[in-house]
């Protein structure tokens, strides 16, 4: 025969809806990546022709993109649910996949720095790089009109020029390579970051620090939770 009881033990709200606040963030910015990623397949045709996706033999920066915005919306809501249901489960799925969260945020902050403007670079070893782009290579089997071309952060840019113009590297590598450091940079962007890492190391070390004491803290709260909730139900059988 079992026997039920209460107890003091009981689920902490500071600690549950802290958490689940927590997690909308990251659920918000899973939809703000999916939205993101699916205009940009919009503006190149993809979604109206689902079949270019099964033609995408090179590097699509979208479906970095996406990718990004399903995990993270799986990781938000998946935090949420599991703090306001108080779903074990859920909480220790969180507390694991936040460990690849925190490795995902690390590779897009090292992609942002790699393709800022005053990094001045093009590709991952140089503009040749784009040739792996479905969109940017030179093959005769293309139809794109970036063709040969880069994208406008690789341009030098023009500072008679107030808008941003974002065909100035249209049909860019058609030229002699000669030329090309007329129009874009030509060092790769790992060779900039290297050069670049040095020199900016403290603010490196600024952000990996801030990002981590965040990942932290989110671990501390759904372990916490969790404790609580196997607390709540030890006390109410014996």
């Amino acid at each position: 025969m079992h026997y039920y009881r209460y107890s003091n033990a009981e689920v902490s709200c500071w600690y549950k809806y802290l958490l689940f606040s927590y997690n909308i963030v990251f659920w918000l910015a899973g939809v703000v990546f999916l939205g993101v990623g699916l205009w940009a397949w919009s503006e190149k045709g993809v979604l109206s022709d689902l079949t270019k996706v099964t033609r995408l033999h090179g590097i699509d920066p979208v479906v970095l993109v996406l990718m990004v915005g399903v995990v993270m919306f799986t990781l938000g809501f998946a935090g949420c649910v599991g703090a306001l249901r108080e779903n074990i489960c859920l909480l220790k799925f969180f507390c694991g996949a936040i460990v690849l969260i925190f490795f995902l945020e690390l590779a897009v902050a090292v992609l942002a720095f790699l393709f800022q403007d005053w990094n001045q670079c093009c590709g991952a070893y140089g503009p040749e790089d784009w040739d792996l782009n479905v969109y940017f290579n030179c093959s005769g089997a293309s139809y794109s009109r970036e063709k040969c071309g880069v994208p406008f952060s690789c341009c030098v840019p023009d500072p008679a020029q107030k808008v941003v113009n974002t065909q100035c590297g249209y049909d860019v590598r058609i030229q002699l390579k000669s030329k090309w450091d007329e129009f874009i940079f030509t060092k790769g962007c790992i060779q900039a970051l290297e050069g670049w890492l040095p020199r900016n190391i403290y603010i490196v070390a600024g952000v990996f620090i801030a990002i981590s004491l965040l990942q932290i803290f989110g671990i501390f709260l759904a372990r916490t939770l969790i404790s609580d909730i196997e607390a709540v139900k030890a006390g109410h059988h014996f």
